[in-house]
C-alpha cells in the first residue's frame, strides 16, 4: 500500500507551504507539481507563444524536458538543464501555466512524469488534480480552499516581501479569473476528489493547518497497522 499524500486546491490556498512541512515532518517527498506547470510555462513564454496557441505549445511540448532537483536540501526545478526556480512565481509564469495546462499534451507529459516520480519513492504532491487524476489511489487526499479574499491578501503580501508593489484587486481578480478557468477546463479540471478530505484555511495559521494534515496521515497510518 502506498502512503502518498495528495493536497489539492485553487490558486494561493496554501498548498504547496502545507505539502512542503508535512514532507519535511514526515519524511517524506516533496514534488510541487504547480512547479512543474510552471517551468513549461516558461518554457512556451521563451519561445513567444500565447496561451491561446494550442498547436504551438503542443509542439513546443515535446522539447521540453522538465525534472526536479535537491540542492542543500532545497527543491529546484530544472527547465532543458538550466534552474529556473527564481521565476518560477512571476504573475506571468503563473498565468501561461494556468491557461496552458487545459491541452491534452500539457497535462499528459506532466502527469505520467508526476506518476513516475511517485512509483519511485513515498511522496507528498500539491496541485489541482493530484488526487483525482495523478495519484487516484493516495494514502490520504487533502482539498484545500480559502476565500479569494484571504487568497489575494497572501499573494499580496507575499508580493510585497519580495519588495515588489502589486495592486490587491487586481491580484483578487486574477485569482477568480483562475479559479474558474481550473475548475471549468475540460481535461482534469479542479476538483475536489470523492474521498478528499475538505480543509477551509482562511482562519487558521500554517501550524494549525500543518498538523490537521499530519493528524489525518498519523490516524490513517495507525488504522493501517503503522502505529506510531
Amino acid at each position: 500500500m502506498n502512503r502518498h499524500i495528495a493536497i489539492d486546491g485553487p490558486a494561493s490556498s496554501g498548498k504547496s507551504t502545507i505539502a512542503k512541512i508535512v514532507a519535511k515532518r514526515r519524511g517524506l517527498i516533496y514534488v510541487d507539481t504547480g512547479a512543474m506547470y510552471r517551468a513549461m510555462a516558461i518554457h512556451f513564454l521563451k519561445l513567444g507563444l500565447s496561451a491561446d496557441d494550442e498547436a504551438g505549445i503542443t509542439e513546443a511540448v515535446k522539447t521540453a524536458d522538465v525534472t526536479i532537483d535537491y540542492i542543500d536540501g532545497q527543491q529546484q526545478v530544472i527547465l532543458n538543464g538550466e534552474n529556473v526556480t527564481p521565476y518560477l512565481r512571476q504573475e506571468a509564469t503563473g498565468n501561461m501555466a494556468s491557461a496552458s495546462s487545459v491541452y491534452a499534451a500539457v497535462r499528459s507529459k506532466m502527469t505520467a512524469l508526476q506518476q513516475k516520480l511517485a512509483a519511485e519513492k513515498t511522496v507528498v504532491m500539491d496541485g489541482r488534480d493530484i488526487g483525482t487524476v495523478v495519484l487516484p489511489d493516495a494514502f490520504l487526499k487533502v482539498f484545500m480552499t480559502a476565500s479569494a479574499e484571504v487568497r489575494a491578501e497572501r499573494r499580496f503580501n507575499e508580493l510585497k516581501a519580495k519588495g515588489e508593489d502589486p495592486d490587491f484587486e487586481t491580484l483578487k481578480a486574477e485569482i477568480i479569473e483562475r479559479d474558474w478557468r481550473d475548475s471549468h477546463r475540460e481535461i482534469a479540471p479542479l476538483k475536489q476528489a470523492d474521498d478528499a478530505f475538505l480543509l477551509d484555511t482562511s482562519d487558521m495559521s500554517i501550524d494549525m493547518v500543518a498538523g490537521y494534515v499530519m493528524g489525518l496521515y498519523d490516524e490513517r497510518a495507525r488504522r493501517a497497522g503503522d502505529g506510531e
